[in-house]
């Protein structure tokens, strides 16, 4: 196989350039083979052009090889010039794909043996799910871009083909996203302290595993057991003081109920503050997919500004704002990477924390985070709206739908059994920018129009 595909890197153009990009010099074990690979990928990288093989000869005679490997080379050559069977184009891409393959993942266990052996002191063991990982997933992406005029059809598909979404179980919240969370998303709640952003993020986890989803939920603020216990009190519809008054024999009973409903699986996984960015994220879930076969279909992240970047080494001299977007544009990179939606949050500045009609220069420490994410909406608390167990919802930015339509709208929150809701139509006549085309006078005073 290694005979042909250099055979076919020289002598055929066509080939060269599709598979060149994905071919490394450690899948050839032969020293010769090696050689002329590196020759042609040095000179492609030069010159643009697949090299000759008189050009390969005068390549490899600068290179610091003996006479006798020089000799060897120049045979291996000549016999190259000779070997010229036609083989299907498509089937000779098929094999050297595989071939790509089976080399990495064969280097990929050498390494982990090394790795195991002590015989690499850079490495550990932890990243031998990565190595595996990235050599499986080897391949040849051939799509070079879209293609306008040709593509149509394809366009016209897109168009009219359903894409899956998760709904929430708040109508407003699926009008406002055309009928939920995309995935490659990243999604954020801003709100100030205490106003309810973990209480709408344990909601809206709750509500995905009734849908039979697989969710995971990252805190990086309370503990496993209390993020557990709040969604107890929103799935068992009991309130978080009496969750704790339940005898075993009823707790076990609504438990039971609560399994039978769902096909779902939620797993809470806790890291100190500030400690934890993708990269431990990426490794959760490769370990999460060997040793419990899970792979979740939604991320929650609580709340984005306590985790760390991949990317800025921490106490590193970079400012908040450089420092936040990082994260966020690693959390996105990450949604789109595993194909779903990421729900996290964020605080408001002093500003923000007071006001009653928050905006998106209310975001704290960044307003790279706004510039990311998909969607952007704030929780607003006012004394009356706690009174009446209801919070407002305003949009901030939305890429799903214009954000004008419904730009305000109310939710009913119930805070002890962490629940949320829909209130009634009449509930939502008050509030200005609902988008249903009325006017409206606006019972909240502070509130801009």
């Amino acid at each position: 196989m290694e005979r042909t595909i250099l055979h076919n890197l020289i002598l055929n153009e066509e080939y060269f350039r599709k598979v060149l990009p994905f071919i490394k010099e450690e899948y050839f074990q032969d020293h010769i083979e090696k050689t002329i690979f590196s020759v042609v990928t040095e000179y492609a990288d030069k010159y643009k052009s697949v090299p000759t093989l008189e050009a390969l000869g005068l390549e490899l005679q600068k290179k610091t090889v003996t006479e006798e490997e020089f000799k060897k080379v120049n045979e291996y050559l000549e016999d190259l010039d000779d070997e010229l069977t036609k083989i299907d184009e498509q089937y000779l891409l098929d094999a050297t794909e595989k071939w790509c393959k089976d080399k990495a993942i064969y280097n990929a266990i050498l390494n982990g043996i090394h790795i195991i052996d002590g015989k690499d002191k850079n490495l550990t063991p932890e990243v031998l799910p990565k190595l595996l990982g990235d050599a499986l997933a080897v391949s040849f992406d051939s799509h070079v871009g879209h293609d306008y005029i040709e593509q149509s059809e394809d366009r016209y598909e897109f168009y009219h083909e359903k894409e899956e979404k998760i709904p929430f179980d708040l109508d407003f919240f699926n009008k406002i996203t055309k009928g939920g969370l995309p995935n490659k998303t990243l999604n954020i709640a801003l709100a100030g302290t205490g106003v309810g952003k973990s209480l709408f993020m344990v909601h809206v986890a709750a509500s995905c595993l009734m849908q039979g989803k697989n969710v995971l939920y990252i805190t990086l603020e309370m503990s496993e057991n209390r993020i557990a216990e709040r969604i107890d009190a929103n799935l068992m519809n009991v309130t978080m003081d009496d969750l704790h008054d339940l005898p075993h024999h009823m707790y076990e009973s609504k438990f039971e109920r609560i399994q039978k409903k769902t096909k779902g699986q939620l797993i809470v996984k806790e890291y100190p503050t500030a400690s934890a960015h993708c990269g431990h994220f990426r490794s959760l879930l490769s370990e999460l997919a060997l040793k419990k076969d899970f792979k979740p279909d939604i991320i929650f992240i609580d709340y984005l500004n306590i985790c760390a970047s991949s990317r800025f080494r921490h106490g590193a001299i970079v400012n908040s704002y450089t420092y936040i977007k990082a994260i966020a544009e690693e959390m996105r990179g990450m949604a789109v990477e595993y194909n779903l939606p990421i729900m996290s949050a964020t605080q408001t500045t002093r500003t923000g924390f007071v006001s009653t009609d928050i905006g998106l220069e209310d975001t704290s420490e960044s307003f790279g985070l706004p510039a990311t994410a998909d969607l952007m909406f704030a929780l607003i608390s006012t004394d009356e709206l706690q009174e009446l167990n209801q919070m407002l919802i305003k949009q901030l930015k939305n890429r799903y739908a214009d954000p004008s339509y419904y730009k305000k709208f109310i939710i009913g929150v119930d805070r002890s059994k962490m629940k949320l809701y829909d209130v009634s139509q009449s509930g939502q006549d008050d509030v200005v920018d609902t988008g249903q085309g009325e006017e409206i006078v606006d019972r909240f005073a502070d509130f801009k129009v």
